[in-house]
């Protein structure tokens, strides 16, 4: 998260009714991410279930480059932007990049003003940024075959007393096998960690 932080500045500058950026996401969780949104917003959003609603997360995923939220050309039935605007998010834009060296992964961010739309400079530059933030991240590692083999135990529902008996080795090699898995894939827990391997055809 520190290579990410410094962009944070200049992106509260942009967007002073809040953002979110998202680094290198699979199909579920992102690698790195800033949540710069009011909180109100978020617990209303989470609470409601908006994700799965959401025009500018439709828009991210079948599109690259950046566009403001009036010019989506998607349907949003749910009402999320008019929801959105209730709590400051008057203006949007949002941006994407994909990863060329890992197909469906992307970066993206969804930015917002309380004031007045993105003018085309300032659309660009928040392009500009995210690309940066997207390349300045290191490559995911690869996992060694015994911390994938912990990870696949793991997921398939085994406890570490009984992957330990199964693999021959303490259960502190487990714990180590399972830390080292989680550290490379930027996952905070052992099902997050699961589901980014699968993601990326791990296990």
């Amino acid at each position: 998260m520190s290579q990410i932080k410094r962009y944070a500045d200049r992106l509260d500058e942009l967007a002073p009714a809040g953002f979110y950026v998202a680094l290198r996401v699979g199909f579920s969780y992102p690698a790195e991410e800033l949540n710069h949104l009011p909180e109100a917003w978020v617990e209303h959003y989470t609470v409601q279930g908006l994700v799965v609603h959401d025009p500018v997360l439709k828009w991210v995923y079948t599109n690259s480059g950046v566009t403001s939220w009036d010019r989506l050309g998607l349907d949003d039935p749910r009402g999320v932007l008019r929801e959105a605007r209730g709590y400051g998010l008057h203006h949007g834009a949002v941006a994407c990049v994909p990863c060329t060296e890992e197909k469906g992964r992307r970066s993206y961010g969804t930015f917002a003003r309380p004031d007045r739309p993105f003018s085309g400079i300032e659309m660009r530059e928040l392009l500009s940024l995210l690309t940066q933030m997207h390349r300045s991240g290191t490559p995911p590692r690869r996992l060694t075959r015994a911390e994938t083999e912990a990870l696949r135990m793991q997921a398939n529902g085994m406890r570490l007393k009984q992957i330990s008996a199964e693999l021959d080795i303490s259960m502190s090699a487990v714990k180590a096998r399972l830390a080292n898995a989680k550290r490379k894939l930027g996952a905070q827990t052992p099902s997050q960690a699961a589901s980014i391997a699968r993601s990326r055809g791990v296990l």
